[in-house]
């Protein structure tokens, strides 16, 4: 099974629409999952028609920064928790990620944002920077933004996967290019 994950699409602040490439790239994924602040529930719309969505509400569509509140969608809630491939996936908008001890840290976030069942994946967003950490024994997965990649000016900025198969979970962070998209060493990034 093959996810799409994307946070941050910031629309219509940071451009009218989302890249073509995103919807190109997320082509034949099973799922994908957005880690919030889509800013327009047509960006939920658009890309429902590449594959089902699940989103997270992000602090921008609850009316951050004068921004507008994004009416109730059943695709659209604070925090997910998803049995996929038989991991159980989380998916939210901000997690502590780098902690901060005492206080803030994924321990307390994981307890307070799934106090039901600890997930084995959590799909987050927020700080608009590509991260693949494993973190309590969770693996954590930001892909970044796509518009705003490390909170810079719009330009082509990044995407991820998640691959649940047999065994363990993969993620991979790719870059959106002029011709596509391409694979993304997010620790050697530099702007």
């Amino acid at each position: 099974m093959r996810i799409g994950l994307i946070s941050d699409t910031h629309i219509p602040e940071a451009r009218r629409e989302l890249w073509p490439q995103v919807c190109e790239a997320f082509e034949g994924v099973d799922l994908i999952l957005h880690a919030g602040d889509i800013h327009d529930l047509g960006v939920i719309a658009e890309l429902a028609r590449v594959a089902p969505i699940h989103v997270a509400r992000g602090d921008g569509d609850d009316g951050s920064g004068g921004r507008p509140v994004q009416p109730e969608d059943d695709r659209l809630r604070k925090v997910w928790l998803l049995e996929i491939g038989g991991r159980r996936v989380g998916l939210t908008h901000a997690m502590p990620i780098p902690e901060i001890p005492p206080n803030i840290t994924v321990a307390g976030a994981l307890e307070r944002l799934f106090p039901e069942q600890r997930p084995d994946v959590v799909v987050y967003g927020d700080s608009h920077v590509e991260a693949i950490d494993v973190m309590e024994g969770v693996l954590c997965v930001n892909p970044g933004s796509p518009t705003y990649p490390h909170n810079l000016n719009t330009q082509l900025g990044t995407i991820g996967f998640l691959d649940l198969a047999d065994g363990e979970p993969a993620a991979s962070i790719w870059r959106l290019t002029d011709s596509g998209i391409a694979p993304f060493d997010w620790r050697t990034w530099r702007r």
